[in-house]
């Protein structure tokens, strides 16, 4: 019994370790006016392990702390980050029950999604008073494709779970908004 608690807790500090350090790697686009989290690419792992859910709580409440994110960002983003967990775990019961549904595993990362896009516009409206667009759909989404590809992809195979995330980072269609950076970057200048 003791033991399970042990591995519990030991996840779920390294989930929010991991958290905190993708939040202060990426600060630049993390905190502030654009806020595209690289670290919520871990919101699916609640699927996996319920022990992820506290951890990205805690994980999302130190990385606003320590990014400079005002009062509000940090309760409401926070709040977020949990409803989305919350809901990962919800479905990852349902999808690992039920081997019919598997789906559905592509609708892991819909819980950040839509608690994101609800509250996240809301908390930079009011803390920050600035309006953005949010675009989280397509953000979370590409960045826990390679995530469930990893997860799901054999050791065993040429490449092993690494191999799958490189993979998938090479083939996957570029979005709109990802050609239109890319024509920005290689464009020549004048």
């Amino acid at each position: 019994m003791r033991d399970k608690k042990v591995l519990f807790l030991t996840q779920a500090a390294v989930i929010a370790a991991l958290y905190v350090v993708l939040c202060q790697i990426f600060a630049p686009i993390s905190f502030k006016n654009v806020q595209v989290r690289i670290a919520e690419c871990l919101t699916i792992l609640p699927a996996f392990t319920p022990a992820a859910i506290p951890g990205l709580f805690i994980g999302c409440v130190i990385g606003n702390l320590l990014g400079g994110a005002i009062p509000l960002d940090v309760v409401c983003g926070s709040i977020a980050t949990l409803i989305g967990a919350l809901g990962t775990w919800w479905i990852g019961k349902l999808v690992l029950k039920n081997p019919a549904a598997k789906a559905t595993k592509f609708a892991l990362p819909l819980p950040p999604i839509i608690a994101n896009t609800i509250i996240v516009p809301l908390v930079l409206y009011y803390g920050y008073l600035i309006t953005v667009p949010t675009i989280s759909l397509c953000c979370l989404v590409r960045l826990t494709q390679p995530v469930l590809s990893a997860r799901n992809s054999k050791a065993g195979k040429a490449g092993g779970r690494e191999g799958a995330c490189r993979r998938d980072l090479r083939q996957a269609p570029r979005s709109y908004i990802e050609r239109m950076y890319m024509k920005q970057i290689t464009a020549p200048k004048a």
